[in-house]
């Protein structure tokens, strides 16, 4: 049965890449730097998941200079600096949720499914996009684990393990909600079945281990009255969520 959602975020919730690309655009010219990075280069570098480890994999592979300590004060510094800028844009009502999103938000509260998030991103992004986007919703999300919480990032499995940890539920129970290869491999890593929303930046993407790969939620509630749109995408969830559970055990049936 599922018991709960486990949402990553940018890509997921929201299209969030572009106003991040457009942050840290920001924050190197705020810092005098000559840096820009075009949708082709952020396609490549974000390859690499964690804002800090982005810039650090330009400066290592487009640049190709060598890091030293004030290099890296450097990045931290610049990541701050983006946070700060990416926090602004999304208050300013630059974002909102995919298609689908709230409709299963509200459906899965209604009916005490269970609403947690593991992300790569940072806290305070995360904070951010909530803030704008789930105003008067309370906090529907119980558990949030991101990125720097934890020893690695995805595609190591450790948010969703956390993530499980926090919530006092198995693998199996949960349902994981991705955009990215590296979210796919994250949660199959820890056994959670997933299912993905293809992104502006992953549609290209392998997503081999996924249940199922959908353009975006809402496609699962075509015919639904408008009324019906969050059961309709719930059941259809949970439909998906029940096969993959079922595949799993027929393979150790002998």
């Amino acid at each position: 049965m599922l018991k709960a959602l486990i949402f990553d975020v940018d890509g997921t919730l929201a299209e969030t890449e572009e106003v991040h690309r457009a942050a840290f655009n920001a924050a190197f010219a705020d810092a005098g730097l000559e840096w820009q990075w075009d949708r082709e280069l952020y396609g490549y570098l974000l390859r690499v998941t964690g804002g800090k480890e982005r810039i650090a994999h330009y400066i290592d592979t487009v640049l190709r200079k060598p890091r030293n300590a004030d290099t890296n004060d450097m990045i931290a510094l610049l990541h701050r600096r983006k946070t700060a800028i990416y926090a602004d844009m999304i208050a300013a009502g630059q974002i909102e949720l995919r298609p689908g999103i709230m409709a299963l938000i509200d459906a899965a509260l209604s009916t005490g499914v269970r609403l947690a998030i593991a992300t790569t991103t940072s806290r305070p992004n995360v904070d951010a996009l909530l803030a704008a986007t789930l105003s008067g919703r309370g906090a529907p999300f119980e558990v949030i684990v991101a990125g720097d919480e934890v020893p690695a990032k995805k595609p190591a499995p450790d948010v969703y393990l956390e993530a499980l940890k926090l919530l006092g539920l198995d693998a199996r129970s949960c349902l994981a909600l991705e955009d990215s290869a590296n979210g796919v491999r994250s949660s199959c890593a820890a056994g959670i079945p997933v299912l993905v929303t293809k992104g502006m930046y992953t549609v290209s993407d392998n997503f081999d281990g996924a249940i199922t790969v959908l353009d975006d939620l809402g496609s699962l509630a075509e015919r639904a009255a408008p009324s019906e749109v969050g059961s309709a995408i719930l059941d259809s969830v949970r439909a998906h969520h029940e096969t993959a559970n079922a595949r799993s055990i027929h393979q150790f049936t002998f």
